[in-house]
């Protein structure tokens, strides 16, 4: 080890730019925010997997920090690299490479993400360090990662060959050897991102506990200055859905609500194989915007001056940083009563939730009329996001969870980084000065 950090090694199958969305941005944040405190960092990601599923096969390259270093994964057989992997949960054509990085780069940390397509079950036998595991979506118990049942609704009970041929994959060999679970004991630590995602994972059999680690985004560094992109009405007020455009996300549900005579305007930013759908459904109405996809820089204003953000899903969400980065602004969510928003509601006392189009309605009309309501729930969207999802908040959290496992397997040499570096002590964990 260099330097007077830690060495991480974060291992996912998608990474900037060769990626679909939020896992891949979480990891990133989480590359950046660990280099700017100190660490240096290696991502292993696997390209072949985003050309394989991507009709953009050479995206723009993105540039990143000293200290980060990335290693983008590719194989001349490309496709057939992907399949031995889905099929044999190992990374068969990639696995010398990722084990002579993470021999050579002598990791401190081993951090795993989505590992579906960057190697399988197996990776997780491969390096010696400290193991992390975060499940971003819930691939540890469901072939199409999602518990979306048969691609038409949230699975309550299995039913996992018919549905992953209802997706015209072909089914998971290594789901049928228990290769999973004579893997898990690698791993120090599995984590979730929300106690809802924690929950799912053990009522669909997952062997080992999970600790929930708070999700988080990057502090504000700077107020929001106007609107950047194309323009965007001013004249009223608006309501904001931001995500992709999929069938999945809900968006079909609140459409409607905004045709005709809506107390303010839906502004919708995104894209995807669903907005054909959307578009026709919205139909003429001048009161629903269709933005497109737009960068974090441009998405900042018009979150801040949103009445609430909509997150309608009808899937089982993780935890979306949408909720996030809308807290970050002050301003409030309305949410569906599903997966983890009822959780977010309860803990931050930050918005509204519905299970029907008449409860949609009721939180719309009440966010946009009462202001003293709109407000309160502002404030509390702040101070929720500085308590539980700020970087300080996670960060410290993540430091004390490699603390507590350094400790457990006598990994001095960490213990002595964190201290030395003024990383978050077990003292400072508790909200004690260290």
């Amino acid at each position: 080890m260099s330097g007077s950090g830690l060495r991480f090694a974060l291992i996912t199958t998608f990474y900037p730019p060769y990626h679909f969305g939020g896992d891949a941005c979480y990891v990133r944040q989480l590359a950046h925010t660990l280099v700017k405190r100190g660490h240096e960092v290696d991502v292993i990601h696997d390209i072949d997997a985003y050309r394989l599923l991507s009709r953009n096969p050479n995206p723009d390259p993105v540039s990143e920090p000293a200290g980060l270093q990335v290693f983008g994964l590719q194989s001349r057989l490309g496709a057939v690299s992907c399949l031995a992997t889905q099929q044999l949960g190992r990374p068969l054509f990639h696995g010398r490479e990722i084990a002579g990085i993470l021999r050579d780069r002598q990791h401190d940390v081993i951090h795993y993400h989505n590992i579906s397509l960057v190697g399988g079950p197996g990776i997780l036998g491969y390096g010696d360090a400290i193991k992390i595991y975060t499940a971003h979506e819930h691939w540890l118990v469901c072939p199409t990662h999602v518990l979306w049942r048969h691609n038409r609704e949230p699975c309550n009970e299995k039913q996992c060959l018919r549905c992953i041929l209802t997706y015209r994959r072909p089914p998971q060999l290594w789901r049928s050897t228990g290769l999973l679970s004579r893997q898990l004991h690698h791993v120090d630590a599995f984590c979730a991102l929300s106690h809802f995602s924690a929950n799912k994972h053990r009522e669909y059999g997952f062997q080992r506990d999970m600790e929930v680690l708070p999700s988080f985004i990057p502090d504000a560094v700077a107020e929001p200055e106007g609107i950047a992109g194309d323009p965007v009405p001013a004249a009223r007020p608006y309501f904001l859905f931001v995500g992709r455009l999929e069938k999945i996300k809900g968006l079909q549900d609140v459409i409607p609500l905004f045709r005709e005579n809506p107390p303010a305007d839906l502004l919708i930013a995104g894209g995807g194989e669903y907005e054909a759908v959307l578009r026709e459904a919205a139909g003429v109405s001048e009161h629903i915007h269709f933005l497109g996809k737009m960068q974090p820089e441009q998405l900042r204003p018009l979150y801040a001056e949103a009445l609430a953000v909509v997150l309608p899903s009808i899937c089982y969400e993780v935890f979306p940083l949408v909720a996030l980065e809308a807290f970050r602004e002050g301003t409030p969510i309305i949410a569906r009563r599903l997966g983890p928003f009822p959780e977010i509601i309860e803990t931050s006392h930050a918005g509204l939730l519905f299970e029907n189009r008449a409860e949609l309605e009721q939180a719309v009309r009440r966010m946009a009329g009462d202001s003293e309501f709109r407000h309160a729930a502002g404030v509390a969207a702040e101070q929720a996001f500085t308590h539980h999802w700020s970087e300080t908040a996670s960060m410290r959290a993540y430091f004390d969870l490699i603390r507590r496992i350094a400790a457990r397997r006598n990994r001095q040499n960490v213990l002595d980084v964190l201290e030395n570096n003024g990383q978050f002590t077990a003292q400072q964990a508790e909200g004690h000065p260290g």
